[in-house]
């Protein structure tokens, strides 16, 4: 019915809405509450970074396996509302005095709670969310959209309030996720009838026969040497544009502005990225995404006024949109389209984590030894050495057939 429609696609909305609303004022600023509030060196904050990817990697495997399980049931959705609903209590009372008095227990402790409540959630209620909504005809990606939108709000909000006290952010996320249990309670719940073939099915033998294919460790080397350092940079850069301005908390302000544009500018790109990337072919996009990654990287090592700096982080709105479609239809033209989902969480998702756990730390000591400027003009030539082997190793598709590229798991 075209009302029940309506109403799930509000629903779905609403969730997504209030979840990243939740989620930006818990962690949107998290790098400049580890840095000003707890008085965290770079080497620290890459340790309590590293562990967070690290609980993610561990969390998310659950999480799939388990909402499989479910179906449409919202039993573990529900359990990650209430985590969600424990943000101020737990930044406040448990993880803040751990960090400062234990650290090493507070980043193990905060890790958990990181990547059970969002990290790894995330994914789960965007799959429940797509699931749900094609048993009621509703597109997933319009009602993602209001995810972006709830982010957006947030930062926008949090960086005014986070001059205040950080712990007014936190204590809203507990506020805003009450709500995402009142929309979720909102949400159609019933058993997943899925009829798929036997053909169709993914074995673990296909998934073990993708580490056996050159073309999954080309993708990776791409991941590795590319969208896993510009993450680790982009994790602690919001400490370096606060620095920048005259006094801490107009950095800290601006910043939560300047992530509210961008987050706006990435969504109005997501209708130009296709047409970019269908012209370019996925792999070009790849690359293409790669260079203003670079740039970036490197300007940010070079400038050293807030106007410049924040038209360079801007450029984050271009390269993001531009990923999503290009490893989406690299991913297409390359494998097994049942497989699709599997390559995007395991050379994507898995890499990443795997890759950030073990340079955060390092890169963090970096920041500390030679400054962020010098940091990054070293990181944005070693992301450049990558895309010259990434255009070396990545395959290139016709981008008109790329159905007549793939690659079988029978062949591997």
């Amino acid at each position: 019915m075209k009302w029940q429609s309506n109403s799930t696609y509000w629903a779905s909305a609403s969730a997504l809405f209030a979840f990243f609303l939740t989620w930006s004022f818990a962690y949107s600023l998290f790098p400049l509450w580890l840095n000003q509030t707890l008085q965290l060196s770079g080497q620290q904050a890459g340790v309590v970074f590293a562990a967070n990817a690290l609980g993610a990697l561990c969390v998310m495997p659950l999480y799939g396996v388990i909402q499989d399980k479910l179906g449409t049931g919202k039993q573990l959705l529900f359990t990650l509302g209430a985590l969600m609903v424990c943000v101020g209590p737990f930044f406040t009372f448990v993880y803040q005095p751990l960090l400062i008095s234990h650290f090493y227990i507070g980043a193990a402790v905060g890790a958990l709670y990181a990547a059970a409540a969002f990290g790894a959630a995330v994914g789960t209620l965007e799959a429940f969310v797509e699931r749900v909504g094609r048993q009621h005809n509703v597109e997933f990606g319009k009602a993602r959209v209001w995810g972006s939108l709830g982010w957006a709000l947030a930062t926008f909000i949090a960086g005014s309030l986070f001059n205040l006290s950080p712990h007014i952010n936190f204590w809203l996320a507990s506020v805003t996720g009450v709500c995402f249990l009142v929309f979720l309670a909102w949400l159609p719940s019933q058993p997943a009838h899925t009829h798929s073939s036997s053909s169709d099915k993914v074995t673990m033998h296909d998934v073990f026969a993708l580490f056996r294919l050159l073309s999954f460790w080309r993708l990776c080397v791409y991941v590795m040497g590319v969208s896993c350092l510009y993450q680790i940079y982009d994790q602690q850069f919001p400490i370096y544009f606060a620095s920048l301005f005259e006094t801490v908390a107009d950095g800290n302000r601006y910043y939560g502005y300047l992530n509210s544009l961008q987050v706006f500018l990435e969504a109005g790109m997501m209708f130009v990225a296709p047409f970019i990337v269908n012209r370019v072919g996925p792999k070009n996009g790849l690359l293409l995404r790669g260079v203003i990654m670079a740039l970036r990287m490197l300007l940010s090592g070079v400038v050293e006024d807030p106007v410049s700096i924040s038209v360079i982080k801007l450029l984050h709105a271009l390269e993001l949109p531009i990923l999503l479609v290009s490893v989406f239809k690299y991913i297409a033209a390359t494998f097994d389209a049942r497989l699709s989902a599997t390559i995007y969480l395991v050379g994507f998702h898995v890499f990443t984590q795997v890759v950030t756990s073990a340079l955060s730390s390092p890169i963090g000591n970096m920041y500390d030894e030679l400054g962020f400027a010098d940091a990054y003009l070293l990181l944005g030539c070693v992301v450049c050495l990558s895309l010259v082997v990434s255009w070396w190793v990545l395959e290139d598709h016709d981008r008109r057939e790329p159905a007549m590229h793939k690659i079988r798991m029978n062949d591997a």
